[in-house]
């Protein structure tokens, strides 16, 4: 059984002019210590540390001893409560129980993550989406396996956590699990918010994880030129399937639109803009922020092709979408492996950024919550672009000069 030790200590070194010094008590508990002044003040030549009185008998000393005796057995009283009451609990938690407060609950790192999920699980349908939610809990279970594995623990004290912590688990995901580094940053991205909640609820006093920072993962951005979207556009499917999809491909490469966004048009989200012009109003299905997106010609194109009632474009699965897409590849001759992502990159670049649409317009019309994805995202296509209008200016000063030169 883990025991409580209390010892009653004089400190010599405070007396006072009156002759008397303080009388701490001190208590260990798990081999930590908690001191603190009992308010008492005696003679030091009359204490007998031994028997953890004062000496000789007298109505001052009783008095000492009396109180003495009132603390040791409320803290012993204290002691006894949390055994009982409490699985764990810390010789600060015995100290502020004494002084009439409830101990402050240490949160375990998985019950937390549980709280969290919880929480965000009432938010479905609201400010997230259901494989968000998924995706908590598929982080959730890593994090359990790691704990498992590393501290061989159903789960740690949120107190404990360090900033190595966030290392070994990006250690453990990426040599146990095999994950990519981009799946990886997304894990902790996760769990990083979970710890925040536990910040705002007062669980932790401070953030244990300032200073990590994830490793910058750079993606190359695959997209179709302007050719080879040319070349998909004009090229005429016999079978109705092929041309659908591409259809439809062709329509997300002009709207940029995600995958469920375009399977869930419907003619309400299409509205008169303050332009006279035809936009795209819905809620990103991602986050449920409302998105704004002008139809560009050959978008609307595709409506009024397609267009019925019920939903604006033809229906089917994200799989046989991009199975389709890969048909289609082969058969136009691109050398690139169709996802229906890359038409959302396509409208990013191709049609946006390669045709001067600054960088903060590409990142509202795409839904991105900040500026810097957007960003990280293009930065070489944006120098690219920037490469390309170097070389005309340079072309064009060339042939000054050489005018200049002749005349």
């Amino acid at each position: 059984m883990k025991k409580l030790n209390l010892l009653f200590i004089v400190s010599k070194s405070r007396i006072r002019k009156d002759g008397k010094a303080p009388l701490f008590c001190r208590l260990t508990y798990l081999e930590k210590r908690k001191q603190f002044s009992t308010g008492l003040f005696i003679n030091p030549k009359n204490w007998n540390n031994s028997l953890q009185e004062c000496e000789p008998p007298n109505n001052d000393n009783n008095y000492i001893n009396s109180q003495l005796n009132l603390i040791k057995n409320q803290i012993n009283q204290v002691f006894l409560y949390l055994q009982i009451n409490n699985s764990e609990f810390t010789v600060d938690d015995i100290y502020t129980k004494f002084k009439g407060n409830t101990p402050k609950k240490e949160f375990g790192v998985l019950e937390v993550y549980e709280l969290f999920n919880i929480r965000i699980l009432k938010l479905i349908g609201r400010d997230l989406q259901k494989v968000t939610y998924k995706k908590y809990i598929e982080s959730f279970v890593h994090l359990k396996s790691f704990i498992k594995a590393y501290y061989k623990a159903n789960d740690i004290k949120l107190k404990d956590l360090k900033l190595n912590f966030l290392n070994e688990y990006e250690y453990f995901l990426k040599t146990q699990k095999g994950l990519e580094q981009s799946t990886i940053n997304k894990a902790i991205q996760r769990f990083r918010k979970v710890i925040q909640f536990a910040l705002e609820q007062e669980y932790i006093d401070k953030n244990p994880f300032i200073g990590y920072k994830a490793k910058r993962l750079q993606k190359e951005v695959i997209y179709l030129s302007d050719d080879e979207l040319k070349s998909l556009e004009n090229y005429d499917f016999s079978q109705t399937r092929l041309q659908q999809v591409k259809d439809l491909f062709v329509f997300c490469c002009y709207t940029g639109l995600a995958f469920k966004e375009m399977s869930n048009l419907k003619p309400e989200h299409i509205v008169n803009g303050f332009d006279g012009n035809k936009w795209i109003k819905m809620n990103r299905e991602k986050t449920s922020k409302p998105l704004m997106i002008p139809l560009l010609p050959k978008a609307l194109d595709m409506i009024n092709k397609y267009q019925n009632e019920e939903i604006l474009l033809p229906v089917i699965s994200n799989q046989r979408f991009n199975s389709y897409l890969k048909e289609i590849a082969d058969i136009v001759g691109l050398k690139k492996n169709l996802t229906h992502h890359i038409a959302r990159k396509t409208f990013a670049s191709t049609v946006l950024l390669f045709n001067d649409v600054p960088m903060e317009i590409v990142s509202e019309l795409l839904g991105h919550s900040k500026l810097s994805t957007t960003q990280d995202y293009y930065a070489k296509i944006v120098n690219k672009k920037v490469s390309e209008q170097m070389s005309r200016l340079s072309l064009k000063i060339t042939s000054k000069n050489e005018f200049n030169d002749k005349g």
